[in-house]
């Protein structure tokens, strides 16, 4: 049932951004031009997916159980690192340049137009890189051990 559901969900949301035009990368452009022919449709289109995310949230969290799993999967961790800053960071500057992110370049990939290609399989190396290098990289750096001071350091009150 899961995968359905997740089908369906899919539909739905890739039918929001074609009805929105946020598939259209120069919609997002605009939006991003504050000094230029500002398009404040996608400040809109955000506004009404949080609102409607809001909500399914708080009907979610009045459930013992959900519908269509055997249990809830909610995050277990809320804390900002260095790997989600460098993934926002990376994911601003794509989205900035290209004027697309995941969810319309899939929606837009049914056209088969070369860029949206490209794009696409640029993402998924990403990914691929991410899981094969990136999760590594991560842990070594947070395990590395750090250099500590062992001696105290002399206070006011030592003289």
């Amino acid at each position: 049932m899961a995968p359905l559901v997740s089908f369906i969900c899919g539909l739905i949301f890739g039918a929001g951004l074609l009805i929105s035009g946020m598939t259209d990368p120069q919609k997002v452009l605009g939006f991003l031009d504050l000094f230029g022919a500002w398009d404040a449709t996608l400040a809109f289109v955000m506004a009404g997916a949080v609102t409607v995310a809001a909500t399914g949230f708080a009907i979610a969290r009045r459930r013992t159980t959900p519908a269509f799993s055997a249990r809830f999967l909610w995050p277990d961790r809320n804390d900002i690192d260095a790997p989600l800053v460098a993934g926002a960071v990376l994911f601003g500057i794509g989205w900035g340049l290209v004027g697309i992110c995941p969810g319309p370049a899939l929606v837009n990939l049914a056209g088969l137009s070369l860029p949206i290609v490209v794009f696409v399989a640029a993402m998924l190396a990403g990914m691929i890189g991410q899981n094969l290098f990136g999760r590594n990289l991560w842990r070594r750096r947070a395990a590395a051990p750090r250099a500590i001071e062992t001696s105290p350091l002399p206070s006011r009150a030592d003289g």
